[in-house]
């Protein structure tokens, strides 16, 4: 069964379709990427798998063990979110949120969990430092440890590399690739179709109204033209 499937989804907001008819499936250990013009649906259609809107029609199907609080998100940043007056090790602890439920502290197993991914993504020495005072680079790291603490299983990333220069972009994508690598699923969205197909196993690519694309990254040629997986 299908770590996340999405059947016959129409999507849209202020009563507004923006896009119709997507059906795709992602299997453990896939890494999709999501392309397509600004205004295709890209955010859309994640903050709806995030349950943060609803679906107009269609549904969201989670299987293999994967629970829909279970997903790891790493939004695009504001400029308030950059200026956050929080330690790095905070930020961290606060992808444990969803496993708190009415406890007003963590727990030991949360702070291991925060401590061992501040090392995985090379941040450790960075723990008691303010989150706004890191370079951009450093502050997509937190906050992919931050997702990390929220699953062990599947990573939703909005355009990780945004306004990275392009040495942190090229060591956040081979951070995003050695973490699929080890057996999480990542689907992420990127303007980048290029890196896309470099690094992805798979191609979701967005049109006006639905897809244009989607499957093995074998199969994708790119452009505006529609191609059957």
């Amino acid at each position: 069964m299908p770590q996340l499937e999405c059947r016959d989804l129409t999507l849209g907001y202020d009563g507004k379709t923006v896009l119709s008819g997507l059906s795709f499936a992602v299997n453990a250990g896939d890494y999709l990427c999501v392309v397509g013009e600004n205004g295709s649906g890209k955010s859309t259609l994640m903050k709806t798998i995030l349950k943060l809107r609803p679906p107009m029609s269609g549904e969201i199907i989670t299987g293999g063990g994967l629970r829909s609080n279970e997903i790891g998100y790493l939004p695009q940043q504001t400029q308030v979110q950059k200026d956050f007056p929080a330690s790095v090790l905070e930020v961290v602890l606060s992808g444990c949120l969803n496993r708190c439920g009415m406890r007003p502290a963590y727990n030991k197993a949360e702070k291991q969990m925060a401590g061992e991914n501040l090392r995985r993504l090379g941040i450790a020495d960075l723990a008691k430092r303010c989150y706004r005072e890191l370079s951009g680079g450093q502050q997509q790291r937190v906050l992919l440890a931050r997702a990390l603490c929220a699953t062990r299983k599947i990573l939703l990333l909005d355009e990780p590399v945004a306004g990275l220069d392009p040495n942190a972009a090229n060591e956040m994508y081979e951070i995003i690739r050695q973490l699929n690598a080890g057996g999480i699923t990542v689907v992420m969205i990127s303007h980048d179709v290029a890196a896309a197909v470099q690094y992805a196993s798979h191609i979701l690519h967005l049109g006006n109204q639905g897809a244009l694309y989607f499957g093995p990254k074998a199969g994708y040629k790119g452009g505006a033209q529609a191609w059957q997986a």
